[in-house]
């Protein structure tokens, strides 16, 4: 999954009252595919009675009687470069349009940076839903994409259809990881988004440099060095007295630390929340900075990036599969991975970091579309295995996933080869969203830009850091208050 830097969401008019759509139902076993209108993850079986797999059923499809043109909105490639691959029947026009049956596809693509991909799909979606019979049904969204930082800005809005208007149920994500369910679950408890992906994140290391410094490069010795946080300080230091840094910033374990809070950004009164957990986070990092173990600089940024190459001197990141495979230019000559220098291990706590969700738009002419779509991708074990395969992506499906950790054959070649996928198995088990809230995003990123503030020396203490942040945070969401 390619990421970019995220930036804070725009707040969108919301309502909670949910249009009513007619669900599609699930159809029962017919004796020809092609002559079956409605997929289904039961049995359909073809005139000589072999099972019909919902690939075939789906590349059987004309998609004939709904709307003629399915629009989508997305921040990157990713999500086309899937559809491209692996939904059957799908036709290339070019790189931002395609045909599936009778249906034009049009990808329209908003970068993350600057808000801009949130701010024109808020501005789309309000034309569209506040003014459903005027708008253009051929221009109306469709699907578009959400990330776990900002989901519920969209599912807890009228903007979003129910998964179960769409004909998917629960028999059919018998093997979907819980918190890919819960990051799109309204306050209603309705699922309004599907994933493909699970993003549990692990501790990324350079081989040569834990050689160097640790005497190996094994990844269960490895994590013995990395364990806990206290390990994690002391390693740090043996980093530093071989001039190497053991991250290349603060923020690469931010995340890990705010994964695992006991409490949320907001209390039941409206109060800001700074739990303990991120205390701890800001503890380490100053001691780190100070020793010159790590830097203040932005994820993404050059800075950040150096460490991705063989004369950087960082020893370890944390990320997701998609980091490694997708944002460490581990495919560049001289970049560590360009010969399999990284590795993985478990790290001092469990983590995830992204995800994709599709949401289907409310008001889409092209249910029986967005539903194959959805199954298709995120449900169908064939599709998933294929794209843990070719594309190295965790996949949404523990059948799968489970099956792939034991697949002696399977190897990251980044990581020379290592198999990591028992290692996110293991990983994804210890992540729970209990404590998410919509004030997520803004509350993480204004903390993170008052700390780096702290870390460089302009605010003395942590105290006028803290009261910068909830200076800004107000700002954002004036209906939160300080703590007395």
């Amino acid at each position: 999954m390619r990421k970019f830097k995220r930036v804070m969401a725009l707040t969108l008019v919301t309502a909670m009252a949910a249009a009513s759509f007619v669900g599609c139902s699930k159809s029962s076993s017919s004796s020809s595919a092609g002559a079956n209108n409605n997929t289904t993850k039961e049995a359909v079986t073809d005139a000589s009675g072999k099972e019909v797999s919902l690939r075939d059923q789906i590349a059987a499809k004309k998609y004939d009687s709904e709307g003629k043109v399915l629009n989508i909105y997305v921040w990157n490639t990713e999500f086309i470069d899937r559809v491209k691959a692996h939904f059957p029947g799908y036709q290339e026009v070019d790189a931002t349009n395609g045909k599936i049956g009778n249906v034009d596809v049009k990808f329209t693509l908003v970068e993350n940076k600057d808000n801009k991909y949130q701010t024109n799909l808020d501005q789309t979606l309000q034309d569209n839903g506040d003014n459903q019979e005027n708008a253009d049904a051929d221009k109306k969204i469709d699907i578009f994409l959400v990330e776990a930082d900002y989901a519920l800005k969209y599912v807890n809005s009228k903007y979003t259809t129910k998964l179960a208007d769409l004909g998917i149920t629960d028999a059919d994500l018998p093997n979907q990881y819980q918190y890919t369910k819960d990051a799109v679950t309204d306050s209603e408890g309705n699922l309004k988004g599907i994933s493909w992906q699970g993003c549990p994140g692990l501790l990324i290391y350079r081989r040569d440099v834990a050689k160097d410094v640790l005497g190996t490069d094994d990844p269960t010795e490895v994590q013995k060095s990395v364990a806990d946080w206290d390990k994690f300080a002391d390693t740090a230091k043996k980093m530093a007295e071989k001039k190497y840094v053991m991250t290349s910033s603060v923020n690469d374990t931010y995340r890990v630390f705010s994964n695992n809070v006991t409490s949320k950004w907001v209390d039941e009164n409206n109060v800001i929340n700074v739990d303990d957990n991120i205390k701890k986070w800001v503890d380490m990092s100053k001691a780190m900075v100070d020793a010159k173990q790590t830097d203040t600089c932005e994820l993404w940024s050059d800075d950040w990036a150096k460490g991705f190459y063989k004369d950087g001197n960082v020893f370890c990141y944390f990320g997701p599969a998609w980091l490694i495979d997708f944002s460490m230019h581990c495919d560049e000559k001289g970049s560590v991975g360009y010969d399999g220098g990284w590795a993985v291990t478990e790290g001092p706590q469990g983590f995830f970091w992204g995800g994709t969700w599709i949401c289907a738009a409310a008001g889409t002419d092209n249910k029986e579309l967005v539903k194959d779509l959805m199954l298709c991708l995120t449900t169908d074990e064939e599709t998933m295995t294929q794209i843990v395969e070719k594309d190295h992506d965790f996949v949404n499906n523990s059948k799968v996933m489970e099956a792939k950790a034991t697949d002696s054959s399977f190897g990251d070649k980044y990581l020379s080869n290592q198999n990591p996928v028992g290692l996110f198995c293991n990983g994804i088990k210890t992540v729970s969203l209990a404590n998410i809230s919509g004030y997520d995003q803004g509350c993480n990123e204004e903390f993170q830009n008052a700390m780096k503030d702290y870390f460089d020396g302009n605010y003395k203490t942590y105290e006028e850091a803290l009261d910068a942040f909830y200076d800004k945070v107000i700002i954002k969401y004036p209906d939160l208050k300080k703590p007395e």
